[in-house]
């Protein structure tokens, strides 16, 4: 195995924080769910970088082109839902920031 980055060490901590706190309470918003989504989709890239030590190259080929798209509606959604689901979101972002940061294995 090989040894962890500062950016894999990063992202570990931030998601082990993150996934430690609940979801903000957004009483079934229907603005949630773009939030909601996104959480899941990021989430499931994170788990196979940890437990690889490296980003999947599809992975990090989806990170750029949702990066090229950026993240209106998420920005949006947040912005109207308020500030949990603002705080939320910003620890969401931090976490895809520090992941594309993370070695990718090719």
């Amino acid at each position: 195995m090989r040894d962890e980055s500062d950016d894999l060490r990063r992202l570990r901590r931030l998601w082990d924080e993150h996934i430690h706190r609940p979801f903000p309470e957004t009483s079934a918003d229907p603005r949630s769910q773009e939030v909601a989504l996104y959480a899941s989709w990021l989430g499931s890239m994170v788990e196979v970088a940890l437990r690889r030590g490296a980003l999947d190259p599809l992975h990090a080929d989806m990170l750029e082109i949702r990066r090229a798209e950026g993240n209106r509606d998420l920005f949006r959604a947040s912005a109207e839902l308020g500030d949990p689901v603002r705080s939320y979101v910003a620890r969401l972002i931090a976490i895809e920031d520090i992941l594309v940061s993370v070695p990718v294995d090719r």
